[in-house]
């Protein structure tokens, strides 16, 4: 990551380096004693490597706890995870993340519906909590350096999805901000429109959580490229989209415990779905070479712009404007970008 700051120009010092959902989410299904020690090594890995926004997560049972697991096992266990981060801490002392309703790492596993906004009373118990919780641990400086509480203001995807943001819904919670240390944090803000965006910020989510939304918008542009070198380039191998498809059968393990219903339903999923678990397989050597088989097909040059619109019309704007050259790497670099606008325009408008 700072070798391609570096390329880009951008100062790797000015770089914030974030671990999300740490705790013992990976082994949850190891006694808690066992998935809490490799929970700790984990977090000690994070903070000696340089990761200085750590969001500490012990919200999920265990195999030998109970569901759902109570507020206060939750702040202790995280407390624990902050003792490790401050004793392994390289260099600038790391800020953390808390919170006990924390939505589910990459997306609901089904249809979202009716979620309920986190209550004011349960967002100051969940700092009271952390706070005691903190000072029988030994960090209680660590504890100044809570910097977000992760709340349900109302937003979450799910496979085919998207609740959006309803300030009216959130107006108590939001009116509890004043009194607490520390800013809201909205985790799965992905897919929300540029007005739930700018809303959130106004209303003190001052920390917006993309990840599946920026990918997904890297796996649009890409299959819109595909479809592009069908019609330009009839007689070429195995399309993109083909080759991701036998990928993702091979190696199911990214995938398989999230996408349910028919073989059809499955397969839409695995390519379209707004979890996006596709994206844990861009690095893998089958699909590094399809997409670089792809790229290389379509060459360094322009593509014809009637085929832009119809495969990649989102884009076709910012080619007709000039603002993006019709070439496919900078159409896939584009995608992105107008992905990642929205947020950059509600944090600083």
């Amino acid at each position: 990551v700072l070798d391609l700051a570096r390329q880009e120009g951008f100062d790797p010092a000015g770089l914030i380096l974030g671990g999300d959902h740490l705790g013992p989410n990976p082994w949850t299904k190891l006694p808690a004693d066992q998935a809490m020690d490799k929970a700790c090594a984990m977090v000690a890995a994070y903070a000696a490597a340089g990761f200085t926004k750590i969001h500490l997560d012990a919200s999920m049972a265990c195999a030998d706890d109970p569901t759902p697991l109570p507020d206060p096992v939750i702040a202790e266990r995280n407390a624990r995870l902050a003792a490790v981060a401050e004793a392994h801490a390289a260099g600038e002392p790391p800020v953390y993340v808390i919170g006990t309703e924390v939505p589910v790492p990459g997306g609901a596993l089904e249809e979202v519906e009716g979620l309920v906004v986190t209550a004011p009373g349960a967002a100051r118990v969940t700092v009271d909590l952390h706070r005691e919780a903190f000072a029988r641990a030994g960090v209680a400086g660590a504890f100044a350096r809570v910097v977000g509480l992760v709340v349900q203001p109302g937003v979450e995807f799910g496979n085919e999805n998207v609740v959006a943001y309803i300030p009216e819904a959130a107006r108590d919670l939001v009116a509890s901000l004043p009194g607490l240390p520390m800013l809201f944090e909205a985790h799965s803000t992905d897919y929300q429109t540029p007005q739930a965006l700018a809303a959130l910020v106004r209303d003190g989510f001052g920390i917006l959580k993309v990840g599946p939304g920026l990918t997904f918008a890297l796996r649009e542009a890409l299959y819109g490229l595909d479809r592009i070198a069908d019609e330009l380039l009839p007689s070429r191998g195995e399309p993109l989209r083909d080759a991701m498809e036998r990928l993702m059968q091979d190696k199911p393990g990214h995938w398989a415990r999230y996408y349910h219903g028919t073989p059809e339903h499955q397969r839409l999923q695995r390519h379209y779905s707004y979890s996006d678990r596709i994206r844990y397989y861009w690095t893998d050597p089958v699909a590094q070479g399809a997409v670089e088989g792809l790229m290389s097909a379509l060459g360094s040059g322009p593509l014809p712009e009637p085929l832009i619109s119809q495969f990649l019309g989102a884009g076709y704007a910012g080619v007709m404007a000039g603002d993006v050259a019709p070439t496919a790497r900078s159409l896939v670099r584009a995608a992105v970008a107008r992905a990642l606008e929205p947020y950059m325009a509600a944090c600083f408008p």
